[in-house]
């Protein structure tokens, strides 16, 4: 989910694991020459759900921790992708949770269909990411550090 600590967790995760960090977000703005919004409002969500999938099925990556956005979950090819190339960890975050932490979701990029609340993004997209998890980390009550720690014991016994 958007606010859920992917890209904080996995620049941490990454610094500790010696490994590269990929902003999938950011790779979808360097290469449309755009921010996430202006492609949203230009495509409208289901073109902009078909760049993100195509940019994250493509990602050729080695030792890296990727931060994909929180839509990625409609994407199966992209899913499958990620799934191939790495563990797939579900950041879980409780609703009263995910709501103290978000601002202005637009301006975040963030697609919500017409008359959809975050609470129905929330349900729609928890069952996604509970299918493609490899790992579930549940953030309640956790620091950014416990959490790092969490999934750098975790990678460390992968390995």
């Amino acid at each position: 989910m958007p606010a859920s600590g992917k890209s904080t967790i996995g620049v941490l995760l990454a610094k500790r694991l010696g490994y590269s960090f990929v902003d999938a977000d950011l790779v979808i703005q360097e290469q449309q020459g755009k921010l996430l919004k202006e492609i949203i409002a230009e495509r409208g969500q289901e073109g902009f759900l078909l760049v993100e999938e195509e940019v994250n099925a493509a990602l050729q990556v080695q030792r890296s921790v990727i931060s994909p956005g929180g839509s990625v979950i409609y994407g199966k090819r992209a899913m499958e992708h990620l799934k191939d190339i790495g563990t797939v960890v579900y950041l879980k975050l409780e609703y009263k949770d995910l709501e103290a932490r978000l601002g202005d979701l637009k301006d975040r990029g963030v697609i919500l269909k017409d008359g959809m609340t975050l609470l129905d993004l929330y349900n729609e997209r928890v069952p996604y990411y509970e299918r493609y998890a490899d790992v579930t980390v549940d953030e309640s009550g956790k620091s950014a550090g416990e959490i790092v720690d969490e999934l750098r014991a975790l990678f460390n016994r992968i390995k």
